[in-house]
């Protein structure tokens, strides 16, 4: 039935041994009939020694109840999204990310896949993380039951360093300052780049929490299974290589726990943490005993998060939940009188970091500023000034120092063609540098993710990569920070 789906098939076997997942499919008997090159290498084995033989032939130390291949082929239902710390067949100790799909054809089981990839050297990176941050707290990893923290203090920004006096700014600072002395959780929503974890930050700074821990977690930074344990922390033989290890929420007991992108939390995630916002305890991966926990949640989103909630990216009940407090952190375009404040800020800043001794912009510059629509908001603005005080000379910083993507506005302020110069510039030319500019923007505007960008723009994924070579801008995407 799977004869389609062997290693005979050519084209399959070149495109599934390019991806950097393993890849391991068994038939209805349990013999594999595909296994690439990547899990291959993750398990120290050759294919040779997989492929045609039954999975527990191939794997000794497996059992009918151990597999998750034999498992699925037996109940015809998906395991999904696990992790499993295994040993390979060179001795490596490794933790893999593995999802397990039953493969029906024309209704019938006829066999099925394992997804997996190594998630080893990014579980190493978090649990080591995870430790400085208990050291620093005073309190080391396993031996640690409560979070008590003296003087210590994470978060370094204050309402002081938020700068513009834009009434939307204003209103901005007054209802931080306001909503800081309570402990309900609280929803800062914001474009990218608009400065989110600089207010969270000034809450935390202002509030009764502040000589607690400040700790920030970007939820859409591992996968589902590795940011339960990073959260809510382990005990010792709950899974296989895990180990007493307290969760972010207890290192941040008595100060505050900062989620960025909520919205890329799992949604099997987000109903544990809607459990802790409820009751203020948690129970360790494994352990059958609650924690209680006095953590702050401050939870921020960069898109809508009412679309957040109808995409199903978002549960209802915790979106209502955190919203108990709601903070807009306004993007530049909005507050574009911000702006002169904001380039003397930044020429400050990198003045004192780079050793410079630049006294401001040009008028043309000021102008190009002011009408320019900054998709990618404060950071992208920053970014801009940064690059111009590396290439500059003078005491001013003129057009010929800014990005490439900003020199292309110059003159735009006087002229209606957005400084296009129709008798030098073919419509083919001018369509061009259009099309560039609304890539470069909206890849700005979402952070770099060259999905979104594609997205927002109604073009396939494979239409902006193709876009983005064109007009020799992939190497300076995938270099870039936003």
């Amino acid at each position: 039935m799977l004869n389609r789906l062997d290693s005979s098939d050519y084209c399959l076997d070149l495109v599934l041994n390019q991806v950097d997942q393993g890849v391991h499919i068994i038939d209805c008997k349990g013999i594999t009939i595909f296994y690439n090159q990547t899990a291959a290498e993750v398990e120290g084995l050759q294919p040779a020694d997989v492929i045609g033989k039954h999975v527990l032939q191939a794997y000794p130390s497996l059992t009918l109840e151990t597999s998750s291949l034999m498992e699925v082929l037996a109940s015809g239902k998906p395991i999904l999204n696990q992790q499993q710390t295994i040993v390979s067949r060179t001795g490596r100790i490794i933790t893999i990310h593995y999802s397990t799909l039953p493969l029906y054809r024309d209704g019938k089981l006829v066999g099925a896949c394992d997804l997996s990839r190594d998630i080893t050297k990014i579980k190493q990176l978090s649990e080591k993380v995870m430790d400085l941050q208990g050291e620093l707290l005073g309190a080391k990893g396993v031996n640690r039951e409560t979070v008590k923290t003296k003087d210590v203090k994470f978060a370094k920004y204050t309402f002081n360093d938020i700068v513009g006096s834009h009434d939307l700014v204003v209103k901005l600072k007054v209802l931080g300052q306001r909503v800081a002395s309570h402990s309900s959780p609280i929803f800062v929503i914001g474009e990218t780049g608009v400065g989110k974890e600089l207010v969270v930050q000034s809450i935390h700074n202002a509030s009764t929490r502040k000589n607690g821990p400040f700790i920030a977690q970007n939820c859409a930074a591992f996968p589902a299974t590795l940011l339960e344990s990073i959260l809510f922390g382990t005990v010792k033989g709950s899974f296989t290589g895990a180990e007493n290890r307290p969760g972010l929420f207890e290192l941040a007991d008595g100060g505050t726990l900062f989620l960025d992108e909520i919205n890329s939390m799992p949604m099997e995630l987000q109903s544990k943490l809607l459990r802790v916002l409820q009751d203020g305890s948690l129970r360790r991966i494994g352990d059958n005993d609650l924690k209680k926990v006095d953590t702050r949640i401050i939870a921020c989103t960069n898109v809508n998060p009412e679309e957040a909630v109808h995409n199903k990216e978002l549960r209802i009940d915790l979106y209502y939940r955190l919203n108990v407090v709601s903070l807009v952190v306004p993007p530049l375009r909005e507050r574009k009188s911000d702006i002169p404040a904001l380039i003397d800020h930044f020429i400050a800043l990198y003045n004192s970091k780079l050793g410079c001794q630049v006294k401001g912009v040009s008028k043309e510059v000021r102008s190009i500023f002011l009408d320019y629509t900054w998709p990618g908001n404060v950071r992208e603005m920053q970014h801009a000034i940064e690059h111009a005080m590396n290439v500059v000379s003078g005491p001013l910083i003129a057009v010929e120092h800014l990005p490439e993507h900003l020199c292309q506005y110059a003159g735009a302020a006087d002229n209606d063609t957005v400084g296009f110069d129709l008798e030098k510039k073919s419509l083919t030319a001018i369509v061009r540098q259009v099309e560039k500019s609304t890539i470069i923007q909206a890849l700005a505007r979402y952070g770099g993710n060259i999905s979104e960008a594609a997205r927002h723009l109604g073009i396939p994924r494979q239409t902006i990569q193709y876009k983005l070579k064109i007009h020799g801008l992939l190497a300076s995407t995938r270099n870039s920070g936003y």
